[in-house]
């Protein structure tokens, strides 16, 4: 008797939306609430191995989805052991025998979820790292704290129990200094503020977080500006506090949502046209001029919320003293200031000019 193969595996579709069309299918899915645990890299590798579908056809990660597309998604069943080494390059910024500070790449998911057991940072970790904290499970050796999948900077990483139990009370009682970079929407008008609201799970979305008022846990986030810009600002932000999306979920609340939060904001990508709708007095010709403004206008300038994990600073329980680190911003997010910076200045100018006209 043929005992037939059982499929594990779970099934996922989706129908595309008019406002959504035009847009390459791994970009789509890696956007997806129900796919929000995969990686952009875990997703072509689906669509490579024929798990992705459109209208039941094979296609490729560049495929354009179309106005009611059926994308079928096969995601396949867990292993026993989920933990697969895998050769992903890691951007180092200190490691000693204890610990590792890393600075990581937006678009990469920090542990093994439903969805994706490859393809994310504990994957490369293990392939890089014979010894790692297992004080919070298999599924996460290492991890004392975490980053969303597309925000980039520093993260933690512990390699023994011990220090593991030193640093994570270092973050419960608050004692670790974390600082952000963002670029959110809308010109703020205070210099600084301190954000105090409670934050809980969503409502009606499980994935998402929000203000509550009822059961949410005290949230605080500190922001001060850096530079502002037409209709958008530059802001360094303080969690006081270490909740699931709170910096997303606080400057939503204050009206300032950060640019591409595709969760949070009403968009999924920034174009340089989304860069110019707030101007309404901008001479479009003195754009046209800068040819570097204009090359690409139809790529996205940036495709993942513009937020920076940009410093850490802690207490290192074996060497006795105190640490600090620093990451750099990433391309996409330094050329988002860049090209925000030259829309200013060309705009400050234009405005000269113009009075300068209307006073004769």
């Amino acid at each position: 008797m043929i005992v037939p193969e059982i499929d594990n595996s779970e099934h996922i579709s989706f129908v595309v939306k008019k406002k959504l069309a035009s847009k390459r299918i791994d970009k789509y899915l890696v956007s997806r609430r129900k796919l929000q645990d995969c990686s952009r890299s875990e997703i072509q590798r689906l669509i490579k191995e024929g798990n992705i579908k459109v209208n039941n056809i094979a296609v490729k990660s560049s495929y354009e989805i179309k106005l009611n597309d059926v994308i079928s998604v096969k995601l396949p069943a867990k292993d026993k052991n989920p933990i697969l080494p895998e050769d992903i390059p890691l951007d180092i910024l200190y490691e000693d025998e204890h610990l590792i500070v890393i600075n990581k790449t937006p678009d990469i998911v920090v542990h093994p979820a439903r969805g994706n057991a490859s393809g994310t940072l504990v994957n490369a970790l293990t392939f890089y790292c014979n010894q790692l904290s297992s004080i919070n499970g298999p599924l996460r050796p290492g991890i004392v704290h975490r980053l969303d999948r597309d925000t980039s900077g520093i993260i933690l990483i512990i390699k023994n129990e011990k220090v593991h139990k030193h640093i994570a009370l270092q973050f419960e009682k608050r004692e670790i200094r974390k600082e952000y970079l963002a670029v959110v929407k809308g010109e703020i008008e205070l210099d600084s503020d301190r954000i105090d609201l409670p934050i809980g799970r969503h409502l009606k979305i499980r994935e998402k977080m929000a203000i509550r008022h009822d059961i949410g846990k005290k949230a605080v986030t500190v922001f001060e500006v850096i530079e502002r810009f037409c209709g958008y600002t530059f802001v360094r932000v303080f969690p006081e506090t270490g909740r699931t999306h709170q910096i997303r979920v606080h400057m939503k609340a204050v009206g300032h949502p950060i640019i591409a939060d595709s969760a949070y904001g009403s968009e999924e990508a920034c174009f340089l046209r989304d860069l110019l709708e707030p101007i309404s007095s901008i001479d479009i010709q003195n754009l046209a001029k800068d040819q570097n403004l204009w090359d690409n206008a139809l790529n996205p300038v940036i495709d993942r919320q513009a937020l920076h994990a940009c410093k850490i600073n802690f207490f290192h329980p074996v060497l006795k003293k105190d640490m600090g680190f620093t990451a750099e911003l990433p391309e996409d997010l330094d050329n988002l200031i860049t090209i925000l910076r030259k829309i200013k200045t060309i705009n400050n100018t234009d405005s000269c000019e113009r009075l300068k006209n209307r006073s004769h």
